[in-house]
């Protein structure tokens, strides 16, 4: 008997290379580049403090202090992954729109039924991770990817 082995067709899509999140080398090659990205996204999107608090997961003030001076060597799971999804819509704006919208986009009213009329910004906040993940698959569809 002969088994088959199944071939996926040729795609111009390549299946992305996972990043293991629990290898503490990882995240410490990750958090400081991730951090630095994320203060200057929220500096372009006009963020509060309180927003980019919230959008990290929530965390006490001081400690979003002394990391908006000074990033940590290493930060969590949860918040990589936080950062790679604010990461990854921030980029997708700008593939989708010119500067100027896509720093506004995140505090536009939006009638996409995802946003029901409120801001992406106000849904973020929200919705946390899921948020998270559902606009940045609505960006990556938008511009062909996924």
């Amino acid at each position: 008997m002969t088994v088959t082995t199944f071939r996926y067709p040729a795609s111009r899509y390549e299946t992305r290379k996972l990043t293991d999140l629990n290898n503490e080398a990882e995240r410490e090659r990750l958090s400081r580049p991730s951090l630095r990205a994320f203060f200057r996204l929220a500096e372009s999107w006009s963020l509060s403090d309180e927003q980019s608090r919230l959008l990290l997961g929530g965390m006490p003030s001081s400690t979003f202090y002394v990391w908006k001076k000074s990033a940590p060597a290493i930060i969590d799971v949860d918040r990589l992954t936080r950062l790679s999804y604010l990461i990854g819509i921030y980029e997708a704006l700008h593939i989708l729109y010119d500067d100027d919208l896509a720093k506004r986009w995140i505090s536009l009213p939006n009638s996409n039924q995802l946003f029901a009329g409120e801001t992406p910004l106000n849904y973020l906040l929200r919705g946390g991770l899921v948020a998270m993940d559902n606009v940045r698959q609505l960006l990556d569809a938008r511009r062909g990817g996924r």
